[in-house]
Parts: C-alpha cells; sequence; structure tokens
C-alpha cells in the first residue's frame, strides 16, 4: 500500500484530527506533509460537508446543512522540487470508500445524493426543484443501490470531485477581485451569484494565531474549478487518470477531497454525486517550466481513467436553447439546452412511476453522459443526455405497449 501521509478519524470533524485539513484556498495555509517527485503516497478524506448528512430517510439535514463548512480537504501535501511555473503531474492509482468501516460518516458503507434548496445553493434545475431532497445508496462492491430509487443498480465511476494545487497570492486576489464584482451585479440574488471569503467556520489546516485569521479572511471558497483545478467534478478522474496540473506556488502544495462513488455528468443536483468519505492514492512527478512549454496557465489538462461500467446501450435525451415554458430562443446557449436535456429525461422517467425529485437524483448520481452535440446551427445549441438502459431491472425503452407505471417509492423529503 502507498504510504498514507493524512490519516482521518471518520468519528470527529475535519479540524478535530491530529492534522486538521483545510476548506479554503490561500497559499499560506502550511504543508502537512512532504513528498518527492516519483512518490506514491495515500490521502484519507472526509466527506465533502464533514458529515453534516445523514444514513436516513429525511432531507432536513440537506435542507439544513451549513455552507460555511464545504469543502473539507486533505493537505495540502508539499513536492520537493515543485517552482511556479512548472506543471504537477498526478496520477490517480486508486480510489475508494472506507475501508473496512460501517459507520455513521458517508464512506463508511454508504453515501448520498442530495438536491440543495434555492435558498442555500439550489442545483442546475432549481426553478422546477426549488426544495430539498435526498437519495441513500449502499455500496456492494463497485455496486450502488438505494432505498430511495428502487429499481436502479449501477457500477460507479469512482472520483474525487476536488483537488488541485494551491493558488498564489496574485491568482487569489484576482479570484476575489473578479466574482465580487459578479456578486456586484446583482448582491440579492437567491441562490447568490458567487460566494466572497467568508471567515467563519474556515479550517486552515495547522496554521494558528494570525496567520490562521488572515488565511479565513482572504482565502476563497472551494465551490467553484477555477485555473488551480479545484472543484471541477469531472467523473472521469478515475483510477488510471492523469492530470497536470499548473504550479502557482513553491511546493505546489496538492490538495484533494471532495470524493464520490459514481456522477452524471454536470452533477446537476449540486449535490448530485453520491458523496462520501474515503482514500485516494496518488502518484506525483514534476515536468518543470512545463505551463510555458506547453501553453497551460489558466487550466489543468488531463488523460481520463482507464476504468469504467460496459454499459454499451443508452437512451438519449436531447435538448434545445429554448425555453419551452416561456418560448423564448436563446442563442446558441448550451446552458439552457442541457438544462432542456435534463428536464425531458425527467418527464420521461415519470412515465414509469419515478416523482420528478427521484428522476432528478438519478440523473445527478448514475453514471450518465453529457454531450454539448451542437454548438453552431443558430440559432440553437444542441447537448444530449445518455442515460444506461441497463441500470433499471425493466426495459425502460419506448414500446408500442406504452410505458408501465409502478410505484417506485419516493425519496427522502424535508419536513
Amino acid at each position: 500500500m502507498p504510504n498514507l501521509i493524512f490519516s482521518i478519524d471518520q468519528s470527529k470533524s475535519m479540524r478535530d484530527q491530529k492534522v486538521p485539513g483545510h476548506n479554503r484556498w490561500h497559499p499560506d495555509i502550511p504543508v502537512a506533509d512532504m513528498v518527492r517527485p516519483g512518490d506514491e503516497f495515500r490521502l484519507e478524506c472526509r466527506d465533502w460537508t464533514d458529515s453534516q448528512i445523514g444514513n436516513n430517510d429525511s432531507a432536513n439535514d440537506v435542507r439544513d446543512i451549513d455552507l460555511s463548512l464545504p469543502h473539507m480537504l486533505s493537505g495540502p501535501i508539499g513536492v520537493e522540487g515543485a517552482e511556479p511555473g512548472d506543471l504537477l503531474i498526478v496520477d490517480i492509482l486508486d480510489i475508494g470508500p472506507v475501508p473496512q468501516q460501517v459507520g455513521d460518516a458517508a464512506g463508511q458503507g454508504w453515501g448520498y445524493t442530495g438536491v440543495f434548496a434555492r435558498e442555500n445553493g439550489g442545483g442546475f434545475l432549481t426553478d422546477h426543484f426549488p426544495d430539498s431532497y435526498k437519495a441513500v445508496w449502499d455500496f456492494h462492491g463497485q455496486v450502488a443501490t438505494s432505498r430511495h430509487l428502487p429499481g436502479v443498480r449501477f457500477t460507479g465511476i469512482t472520483h474525487p470531485g476536488l483537488f488541485g494545487t494551491a493558488p498564489s497570492a496574485e491568482l487569489l486576489d484576482r479570484w476575489n477581485r473578479r466574482e465580487q464584482a459578479l456578486i456586484d451585479t446583482d448582491p440579492d440574488r437567491v441562490p447568490p451569484l458567487g460566494l466572497p471569503p467568508l471567515p467563519e467556520n474556515a479550517v486552515t489546516g495547522t496554521a494558528d494565531g494570525e496567520l490562521a485569521r488572515r488565511i479565513a479572511a482572504e482565502g476563497a471558497r472551494t465551490v467553484p474549478g477555477r485555473e488551480n483545478g479545484g472543484n471541477q467534478d469531472i467523473k472521469n478522474f478515475t483510477r488510471g487518470a492523469r492530470v497536470f496540473y499548473p504550479v502557482f506556488v513553491k511546493d505546489a502544495k496538492l490538495s484533494g477531497g471532495d470524493l464520490h462513488f459514481s456522477q452524471g455528468d454536470g452533477e446537476i443536483t449540486f449535490c448530485g454525486a453520491i458523496e462520501m468519505g474515503g482514500f485516494i492514492d496518488f502518484h506525483v512527478d514534476l515536468i518543470k517550466g512545463g505551463m510555458e512549454k506547453y501553453g497551460v496557465t489558466t487550466n489543468p489538462i488531463f488523460m481520463p481513467g482507464n476504468v469504467e461500467p460496459r454499459y454499451s446501450e443508452f437512451l438519449s435525451f436531447i435538448g434545445l436553447s429554448v425555453d419551452h415554458e416561456t418560448d423564448t430562443n436563446h442563442y446558441l446557449d448550451a446552458t439552457v439546452a442541457y438544462r432542456r436535456a435534463c428536464l425531458n429525461a425527467v418527464e420521461y422517467l415519470k412515465k414509469w412511476g419515478y416523482t420528478g425529485e427521484q428522476a432528478y437524483l438519478l440523473l445527478g448520481s448514475a453514471p450518465i453522459e453529457g454531450r454539448v452535440s451542437g454548438i453552431v446551427d443558430i440559432p440553437n445549441a444542441c447537448c444530449s443526455l445518455y442515460l444506461p438502459t441497463a441500470i433499471f431491472d425493466f426495459d425502460i425503452r419506448p414500446n408500442a405497449d406504452g410505458p408501465v407505471s409502478r410505484d417506485r417509492g419516493r425519496c427522502a423529503v424535508t419536513s
């Protein structure tokens, strides 16, 4: 097994670990440990919410989640010899739930998918599903099933939703300025346009005193992906993936977390993957001066993992950049088009007895594929959503007899 360099006691909060992780991006968070190019090592991780969500049949915990806490990240891990301008090579060797544990923390044999309420961040379809809902999933090796979504069983593409390198002070300042400028265009919007720095509940690793207070005041929230990687939620960051990260600070300061047992492209419910704590094994190396050599300055690049379920038949739903509720055309808007593809899939699944909320949760967690299929044919962008037919224990394909609607139970709801 690779050397365990960041350990987690799943019965304790991240701030109470022997070596705490962090939940803000900042260049001055002290490294938790150092590795060398060529090393292999393991990080253990908390669920992204620091275990605020329970294995139960109520979505009140999703509704009431404190979003000043996520994401809980393990690290930072320093890489000897890494300097600004390098590319950090990160190989994902292995990843999974908490090994050999059953318990109350997500990852200990189970995980969850949640729909956030509009007032607490919302999701991709928040105008249609403004309240909170939840599905709890049980893990059976590589397979997930849920009492809240009967008739569904699938193999997950396990991956970290979030990992990346630390920003430089200059890059952090750019993030905060440009995101605040966006927020200022509509400061009272619900959900908000962005999340500015927030000292409340900041976890700053081993920093203390004035340094911890400065990190909490300046540190960027971890919700969006940025130039350093971060919360990109790419399901193909699975075993076998290789990612090339820009290095902005000395030692690179790699951190990771937000592990997912499975996810559909887009993670459309916001808490849309099957969330869990667990472990991830990395190998790292460096390309000196790689940012200039390869023109990689504002983005990571990656090679997808080579481990995924062998689903070969899909039912695909098309969406156009048209708001059918208001009969409004949007010019080549891929976001509107993918939203319509998701809504079209929801309506189809309802014909088989699932509630809209169950369908929404399924599309966020199952290994669906989302694609931008056409982006040049004015005025309508076209996106498509590929739903594997084999994940259902009944034939979901259209036929002359029509869909058979059955009682499919319900997901966890708020009270």
